[in-house]
């Protein structure tokens, strides 16, 4: 699973004044993060904000991005849910030739147990013709996909290649890498953590903040999975504050206003996500003023 490897990066759905998809600006982010160095690609994520397309939409976007990626870099697809039966018939809706893996977020509100958990996932990699990185976001979804379940998965479900890991904890994750099968990846979900999670023993970073910045944030990774730990620190440490903005009024509300400012797409999300404040914007837009 080398393509997994590295710096992937969660893009944006960029939207018209209409609400429609912006496909001419969703075409420079992805030629913008692929010119910055980035290892692959994620659509219709979080960041995405998949939650607000329709099916349609999501085929649509899919095939935007597959045609203008053109095999440069891989290509992973969001489709998750806390239905598990919608999440096998949109796997099977989907146009998935050119995409290499699906990223799947844990059920959100239904708060399945472990066990059910377990199942879920199980199922969608029984039916998955690609493979499954699995998400775990407590965060936003309520719901913690414990250690011994993601070590269940991993020796269990041979199409589950990775977990993509945004529940903040170190221990849990260090206790992952320690324990996983040695072709399973362990992904960090969060910027800010990137460092000691690649440095513990981890694969790399799906990240947000790479939309606006990917060449500082495909360098880190490179220096980490080198074991170049002063020169990864000294980038890790100049990007905080940008990390810090990017999350401070809400994901992809921080990184919109990113773009927005950098003239790649416009700052426009769907409800229930809105732009971030006055303040907040203020401050994202001297920080890039600061870093050109």
């Amino acid at each position: 699973m080398e393509k997994f490897k590295g710096t992937g990066v969660a893009i944006v759905t960029p939207f018209k004044n209409d609400l429609s998809i912006d496909y001419d600006a969703l075409g420079r982010v992805v030629s913008h993060v692929i010119k910055g160095g980035v290892n692959y690609i994620v659509v219709m994520g979080t960041t995405g904000e998949a939650s607000t397309l329709t099916l349609d939409e999501k085929k649509a976007v899919l095939s935007y991005v597959t045609r203008a990626i053109n095999n440069r870099v891989p290509l992973v697809v969001g489709i998750g849910g806390n239905n598990t039966q919608e999440v096998i018939n949109t796997i099977r809706e989907l146009n998935l030739e050119g995409v290499d893996g699906i990223l799947s977020v844990t059920p959100y509100y239904n708060k399945p147990s472990q066990t059910g958990i377990f199942q879920h996932f199980k199922a969608i990699s029984e039916s998955s013709p690609l493979p499954l990185i699995i998400y775990n976001v407590p965060g936003r979804t309520s719901c913690n996909i414990t250690s011994d379940t993601c070590l269940k998965l991993a020796n269990e479900c041979t199409n589950i290649v990775a977990v993509k890991e945004a529940s903040g904890d170190l221990a849990h994750i260090m206790r992952i890498i320690k324990e996983k099968p040695e072709n399973f990846l362990v992904i960090s979900g969060d910027d800010m953590l990137t460092l000691p999670v690649v440095a513990a023993g981890g694969d790399g970073v799906i990240s947000v903040l790479a939309n606006a910045y990917p060449a500082e944030c495909s360098e880190l990774v490179r220096h980490l999975l080198k074991n170049e730990y002063k020169a990864a620190r000294e980038i890790q440490f100049r990007l905080i504050e940008l990390i810090e903005l990017c999350f401070a009024d809400g994901n992809p509300s921080g990184i919109k206003a990113f773009l927005s400012i950098m003239n790649i797409c416009q700052n426009i999300l769907r409800l229930p996500l809105v732009p971030v404040n006055q303040t907040v914007f203020s401050r994202i837009q001297k920080a890039v003023e600061e870093t050109r």
